[in-house]
């Protein structure tokens, strides 16, 4: 028996069948479609998801690269168990996917898009917004979505649809390949009617899988962490991809190793669980980092090993440190020259854990009585750092964070991307959940936050959402505000405004660039930007959107503003002027990095500020270790 539809029809009503499953638990594989319609997919795309109606949701975005945004924000609250589509029309609107699907692909986080493409019949060529390629008749600007795509095939023919989108979504289901998944639409193919076949229509689950580590590999784990007498665990996003918290927190508690974190593996463990010692590497905290240069084994769980939490190759110094890498993909589990244990995180700590607990292995009393000190010495500093004892005084960045760590509570969830906000937040947030540190730098993109913060919200709808962004990042997305306010989604936004790009202006002073263009303001008779900050006014520019607008210009004024955001019901932006951020380690600032980072300074120039910075870069980088 078969169905005919046209193709976007056929391909809405398979979407609208598939789930996934894992542990028990089912779940809509593709929750909504997201889409900005033109002539390249309104009377394909858009007249099939008209005619499927509630059967698959349709979400209104405002920006290509927003709504792919808000589908990961969506898919990483969601575990990566539901995700959403995102429709487009063909030339600009396609190629505005591209930024967004770089960042889900290096998240490892599921998203299917579906670009409008040029006509595959060439009535008429070139069409509308169509890139001619001389040298090369079956090329489109889509094309520029394969490097960042984990499956990419562009759809000529009606029954090219059922291979293409069966290998689509075992890409997004699959726990190793999984990321942005892209199915080209030639706008006339869209439209073009097939007799469907029914199976092809019917509801499919699909499972995903835990792999079991390798006996071998598992016993060589084992080998190696009985030997060790300084082992330190880093938990990277694979724990909480895989729902593996619990289990490491049952692990470090057997064993008594400490837990450091990368960005995305933040809150795998609670704050105050004894075994956390807090993030790791270039924005980590001192006790993790000191961990770090004195381990003989380091146990990566499910971390990508970035330059982020490796201080650029710097903060594991001893030559006979050994890793062991439990990662789900073979490509992971092999770097830092690694013993590889390719599993599942949480089935992989489940098996350490329990070949480790006859006889039972646990670290020396004394080096787990010199890290819990460390810890505590730490969060003293952080104390120091959140303190705001002036109600009238004007807030600084981490007494911003300090106000919002005594307003939330378990339920709350923060999302970042950019900016110096990263790092104060790595080193010094105290996760309370699992979920509540959404912290985006895999791609680090500015003008991820607010679009994430709606695909958050519509994956958690019972849960406070608060989106963290700095002015610079504040100009660069957005427009999901509207978004928020016609679903009437009642997300937090904070705009921590200091008049620029303050992140990269201290990087800049930091590598010789004498903060150049990182300013907010006007030219001053030479030209340069020093004259007086530019007549910004983000708050207001919030409200056009239709959001309610809260303005705090003290401590006392931004307590309240944020009290009062976290209990309403509708979309709530809180901005403050920031004041100037003390000088780290003077004892009253937040600490400053702690690990370094590679940012390669200029080998030659006159400039006295590049050659200092080159001499202090040349003596930094000489500590850089390849392991072998």
């Amino acid at each position: 028996m078969t169905v005919r539809l046209t193709t976007a029809q056929a391909l809405i009503a398979f979407l609208a069948r598939q789930y996934t499953e894992r542990d028990g638990h089912r779940q809509r594989l593709i929750g909504a479609t997201w889409g900005i319609f033109g002539h390249g997919n309104v009377a394909g795309v858009g007249q099939a998801l008209l005619e499927a109606g509630p059967r698959m949701p349709y979400l209104q975005g405002r920006n290509e690269q927003a709504m792919v945004h808000a589908a990961v924000g969506y898919a990483r609250q969601s575990g990566r168990l539901s995700a959403h589509a995102v429709t487009t029309s063909i030339g600009p609107g396609a190629t505005n996917l591209v930024t967004g699907a770089a960042l889900a692909t290096v998240n490892h986080l599921p998203v299917l898009l579906l670009p409008g493409d040029t006509f595959a019949t060439r009535p008429a060529d070139p069409v509308l917004q169509q890139l001619e390629t001389p040298y090369a008749g079956d090329v489109s600007v889509n094309d520029c979505l394969r490097p960042v795509s984990r499956y990419f095939d562009r759809i000529t023919r009606p029954e090219a649809l059922i291979p293409a989108v069966l290998q689509a979504v075992r890409t997004l289901t699959d726990p190793v390949s999984t990321g942005a998944v892209t199915l080209a639409l030639p706008q006339d193919v869209q439209t073009e009617a097939y007799d469907w076949p029914e199976e092809f229509l019917a509801e499919r689950v699909w499972h995903v899988r835990r792999p079991a580590p390798d006996p071998y590999e598992l016993e060589q784990a084992v080998r190696v962490v009985r030997a060790a007498r300084r082992p330190l665990i880093v938990a990277g996003g694979g724990v909480r991809h895989s729902a593996a918290e619990t289990a490491l927190a049952a692990f470090a508690a057997t064993t008594g190793i400490p837990v450091a974190t990368t960005q995305a593996g933040k809150g795998a463990l609670r704050h105050d669980h004894p075994q956390d010692v807090g993030g790791i590497g270039h924005t980590g905290t001192a006790t993790a980092d000191g961990l770090a240069r004195e381990a003989d084994l380091v146990i990566g769980v499910g971390t990508r090993w970035t330059d982020f939490s490796t201080a650029s190759g710097t903060l594991f110094p001893d030559p006979a440190t050994r890793f062991v890498n439990l990662n789900v993909t073979g490509f992971d589990a092999h770097k830092q020259a690694a013993l590889p244990l390719v599993a599942d995180a949480r089935a992989g700590l489940d098996a350490l854990g329990e070949a480790l607990a006859a006889p039972a292995h646990r670290v020396e009393p004394g080096y787990e009585r010199a890290y819990t000190e460390a810890k505590a010495r730490w969060e003293a500093r952080v104390d120091a750092a959140f303190a705001a004892p002036d109600a009238d005084a004007v807030p600084t960045q981490t007494q911003v964070l300090g106000l919002l760590d005594a307003l939330v509570t378990d339920d709350d969830i923060l999302i970042n991307a950019a900016g110096s906000l990263p790092g104060d937040l790595h080193r010094l947030w105290r996760a309370r959940s699992p979920r509540q540190y959404h912290v985006e730098y895999g791609y680090s993109c500015m003008g991820y936050e607010i679009p994430a913060a709606v695909g958050v919200q519509l994956a958690a709808p019972d849960r406070p959402v608060w989106a963290l962004v700095g002015d610079g990042t504040y100009l660069m997305n957005p427009t999901e505000i509207v978004t928020a306010v016609q679903e009437r989604l009642p997300v937090k936004l904070v705009v921590l405004d200091n008049h620029g790009y303050a992140s990269i202006g201290g990087l800049s002073a930091d590598v010789g660039g004498e903060r150049y263009g990182t300013d907010y303001r006007h030219r001053d008779t030479e030209g340069a930007f020093t004259g007086d900050p530019l007549p910004l006014d983000l708050a207001a520019n919030a409200a056009s959107l239709g959001m309610r607008s809260l303005r705090a210009r003290t401590v006392g004024e931004l307590r309240a503003a944020l009290a009062e955001a976290r209990a309403a019901d509708h979309p709530v932006c809180v901005h403050v002027t920031l004041a100037a951020p003390t000088a780290p380690g003077d004892g009253a600032g937040p600490p400053g990095p702690q690990a370094w980072w590679d940012v390669p300074v200029a080998e030659t120039a006159r400039r006295p500020a590049a050659v200092d910075a080159r001499e202090e870069y040349d003596r930094r980088r000489a500590a850089r270790r390849r392991r072998l």
